[in-house]
């Protein structure tokens, strides 16, 4: 069944590895009929400190409203991007900060603890790379990356289910490796 797909690409270096990953994804989803826009934020234009936090008015720039209306749009949510030190790069985070505000992607409710969850309806796919080994990051590390953006950014404003794909280690990977990450990328496109 075909869907309409947002993939944002988090790493800040064009001709990446997470490049190729979201190129693949958008090129199975095309094949299985789906329409895709892709957001790689290496490209977009905006300040991605959230200067005021939630208490102070900070217009958007013009790709971040682009950003939201294709979030808006979309009904599956895709987020190709690396682990450094842990988490998301600093790039995505402010991306992130930026965009999936209250009244865009929540909204608290008035005396009371609960909120709003607005971007409900839609999936989202986590694909990330990382030079440790997933065992490591699993384990050892306890995925603290991978629970952030899945249970306090996604499924807080509603996206659910959220699904997670692991790749590494990307650093000592060889050649045929990485193709067979890429095919597995082009894979989850086909079945989104």
């Amino acid at each position: 069944m075909s869907k309409r797909i947002v993939i944002v690409i988090g790493h800040p270096r064009s001709g990446s590895f997470c490049h190729a990953l979201a190129k693949e994804y958008a090129d199975g989803a095309a094949s299985a009929g789906s329409e895709t826009k892709v957001l790689p934020l290496d490209t977009l234009r905006f300040d991605p400190i959230l200067r005021a936090g939630f208490d102070g008015a900070q217009p958007l720039e013009e790709d971040l409203v682009a950003a939201q209306e294709a979030i808006r749009w979309a009904e599956h949510l895709v987020f190709v991007y690396p682990v450094w030190w842990g988490t998301m790069p600093a790039l995505l985070k402010g991306f992130i900060d930026r965009v999936f505000l209250p009244g865009f992607a929540f909204k608290y409710r008035t005396g009371s603890a609960l909120w709003d969850r607005l971007l409900a309806g839609r999936t989202g796919e986590l694909i990330v790379t990382m030079d440790s080994p997933p065992w490591y990051y699993r384990w050892l590390a306890g995925q603290p990356g991978h629970r952030m953006m899945k249970k306090t950014v996604l499924e807080f404003c509603g996206v659910r289910p959220v699904g997670v794909t692991s790749i590494g280690s990307v650093r000592k990977s060889t050649p045929e490796r990485r193709e067979s990450w890429l095919a597995k990328a082009r894979q989850l496109g086909l079945a989104a």
